[in-house]
């Protein structure tokens, strides 16, 4: 009875008996061997008897000698004549399947919810997201597509699930975008969604990425937020980050309805050094102010002056005395004076050129004083200079009063000579 052939043709005659207890006791002992299921399995099918094999096998898998066939070929049958439960067996006994077989089985069946959850249980993400995209009604599911698009390896997939999610679910776009977000180039995402018109929808991510200063992304951004006439937030972008065409942006802001953002558009020219540009526009929007700070951070007298004569056609007394204030080191005096003088406003200007006077009186004193100072210095040089060579000279003469006499010629004694010694050393 031990004889796998004996335990085969006893299942057989059970199952051709209708006696099924019997014969799952007998087949208990005829799966653990691979070769026999597989005639088992077709002897079963070949009769119909496609529940009682799956009771067959559902029994088998808790055997200890349970292969990896027995888990496939159950899968198979789930598969074929219950796909509701095909689900569940993956997901308790995926690892222990045969996935190509079972994928192949699913793609057969059309069973795509469960041919994803293969291919991703065979690391094969790049398919499992092609199938999610292709049979969405059935495959898709958010959290499952994240988690997936993460893992692909190619990154055109990625482009092409963008590409889905803007068509079929684009409230999700920017939560899909968090997440491959260190996948994917963010110019060409932005290239993909302006070309379909829906950059409003995923504004979230860009202003996410907006901190790599990509000139596409900022461009985008400064996009939409023009559009909103949030004119806080695109000052913000437009002083954090300068990679965009700024000149096209400060075109485009100039002809604005909203002052706001005609001021962003004098500040991307200032920004470029455009100052009479700038300083054009705020005088056409009576932003005297700005033209004031904008003509003195030129540095350019000629700017100032014109902004000086623009005043006083304007008739703005009070502007005309603050711009010479404003622009203080780049006003000359004589021209202040003659444009007020020319146009009555001297009352007008005289604080001004008495500030000048005083400041000239300031400096003529400073050069005074450094005239008197150097005066002193050279004097003090000179008398330090004189007794330096009074002491030279002093020393000199005492020098040649110690002078020494010249050395004494060899058998002399060496110096002075008494009266009385010639006397002594001459013969008799």
């Amino acid at each position: 009875a031990d004889s796998p052939k004996t335990w085969k043709e006893v299942c057989y005659a059970c199952v051709e008996e209708g006696e099924h207890r019997l014969a799952q006791l007998c087949g208990l002992n005829i799966i653990v061997a691979a070769d026999d299921l597989a005639q088992v399995s077709a002897f079963y099918c070949a009769r119909g008897a496609h529940d009682q094999l799956i009771a067959l096998l559902e029994s088998g898998i808790g055997l200890e000698r349970a292969h990896t066939g027995i888990f496939t070929e159950l899968g198979v049958l789930y598969a074929r004549h219950r796909p509701r439960q095909l689900a569940e067996h993956l997901k308790l006994f995926g690892a222990r399947v045969n996935v190509p077989a079972l994928i192949r089985v699913c793609e057969e069946l059309e069973l795509w919810k469960e041919l994803t959850f293969l291919y991703v249980q065979y690391d094969e993400y790049d398919n499992a997201l092609g199938v999610m995209m292709a049979h969405s009604p059935l495959a898709w599911e958010h959290v499952q597509f994240k988690d997936v698009a993460v893992k692909v390896k190619a990154t055109d997939t990625l482009y092409r699930a963008i590409a889905f999610y803007l068509e079929e679910h684009p409230d999700l776009l920017n939560d899909l975008l968090k997440v491959v977000e260190a996948r994917v180039d963010h110019s060409r995402v932005v290239d993909v969604l302006r070309r379909a018109g829906h950059l409003g929808l995923v504004k979230d991510y860009l202003l996410s990425v907006q901190k790599n200063n990509l000139q596409a992304v900022n461009e985008a951004v400064n996009e939409l937020l023009v559009e909103e006439e949030d004119a806080d937030a695109l000052r913000e972008s437009i002083t954090s980050y300068d990679a965009f065409d700024q000149l096209a942006l400060a075109q485009r802001l100039e002809g604005h309805a909203l002052l706001p953002l005609r001021r962003l558009a004098a500040l991307v020219y200032k920004r470029n050094l455009k100052w009479r540009k700038a300083v054009a526009l705020a005088k056409a929007d009576s932003l005297y102010r700005d033209a004031m700070e904008t003509a003195a951070q030129s540095a350019d007298p000629e700017i100032a002056e014109d902004l000086l004569r623009f005043f006083v056609a304007q008739g703005q007394k009070e502007c005309f005395a603050a711009a010479l204030y404003a622009c203080y080191s780049l006003v000359k005096p004589d021209v202040a004076l003659e444009v007020a003088w020319t146009n009555g406003l001297t009352d007008t200007v005289m604080p001004y050129m008495i500030q000048v006077v005083r400041d000239f009186g300031t400096k003529l004193d400073a050069l005074e004083r450094e005239r008197k100072d150097a005066q002193e210095a050279s004097k003090a040089e000179a008398d330090s200079k004189k007794a330096a060579q009074q002491a030279a000279n002093a020393y000199l003469h005492l020098n040649s009063y110690l002078a020494l006499p010249p050395a004494a010629a060899p058998g002399q004694a060496q110096g002075f000579a008494s009266p009385g010694a010639a006397a002594f050393d001459a013969p008799f």
